[in-house]
């Protein structure tokens, strides 16, 4: 059902995991998706698999219209070129999902540690890579999103009711990322566009199917999967929220997908509801 035709919306960080599930839903429901990351044909982030063109390529098998744009969100000026570009093609932007996350560039260690055992370098690649880069979308978004006085803002996050998130650097920013939307729902109250950020499960993104060594096809024989959802579960989310005529009542929160699937009833693509997720 295409309930978001004549919308545009940004997804950042889109070529794998949850940005390529966001992307694949807003365009199966029906807006032109802008789809930014490192990674192009030929060209991938750490030869990992996936890229923006895939991406746009399967938004397009479903039938959407995507449009990929590479784009390094820790250097501004590509940044600011990318929403000129969108101003420029489309006049407008309606919905903005912040998922940039350089986190997963020390993937190759990815157990959890003591604060001083991890290299300093996890600043740069969550805070930088991820923090700031959300900040700068947002700079340069926001006044093309305040000229329609509405819209929706979401910030992919991580959020357990307070726990701590497993490492020093990923709890401090994940939280960052919560209080972003936060402070931001308070300055765009006026301008009718909601801000909220948004905490999936434990997700089946390629990097989590390639530890396990296993696919798409098979994760149902490693019983330490068994609880995970696709990142398409994630996307489902996005798509109910920007369909939610009620959305300004929930600015400024945080929410697990797995509280809105059971609010909106939506399910995972396997069919199956899965439960907020609970370290």
């Amino acid at each position: 059902m295409k309930t978001l035709n004549g919308k545009v919306a940004l997804v950042t960080g889109g070529s794998r995991g949850a940005g390529r599930g966001i992307a694949v839903e807003l365009g199966k429901a029906g807006a032109t998706v802008y789809v930014t990351g490192r990674s192009t044909k030929g060209s991938s982030t750490n030869n990992w698999p996936g890229t923006i063109d895939d991406t746009v390529a399967q938004i397009e098998e479903a039938g959407g219209k995507g449009i990929a744009v590479r784009c390094d969100h820790t250097i501004d000026l590509e940044t600011e070129a990318l929403i000129k570009q969108i101003r420029s093609e489309q006049g407008k932007l309606d919905i903005l999902v912040n998922n940039v996350w350089g986190g997963h560039d020390l993937w190759q260690n990815p157990k959890p540690q003591p604060f001083w055992e991890f290299s300093i370098n996890h600043w740069d690649t969550m805070f930088t890579a991820g923090v700031r880069a959300q900040l700068a979308t947002n700079y340069f978004a926001i006044p093309l999103l305040r000229e329609q006085k509405q819209g929706l803002i979401v910030h992919t996050t991580f959020w357990d009711e307070y726990k701590y998130a497993g490492t020093f650097y990923y709890d401090l920013a994940k939280n960052a990322l919560t209080r972003m939307a936060y402070g931001l729902s308070i300055d765009l109250k006026q301008d009718n566009i909601p801000v909220i950020a948004l905490s999936p499960g434990w997700m089946r993104t390629e990097l989590v199917l390639s530890t396990f060594h296993t696919d798409e096809q098979h994760w149902q024989e490693i019983d330490a999967l068994k609880d995970t959802e696709s990142p398409y579960y994630i996307g489902r989310a996005i798509t109910a929220l920007a369909n939610d005529p009620k959305i300004m009542k929930k600015s400024g929160q945080v929410f697990k997908v797995g509280n809105l699937a059971r609010e909106y009833g939506f399910t995972d693509i396997d069919g199956r509801y899965i439960p907020p997720f609970s370290m």
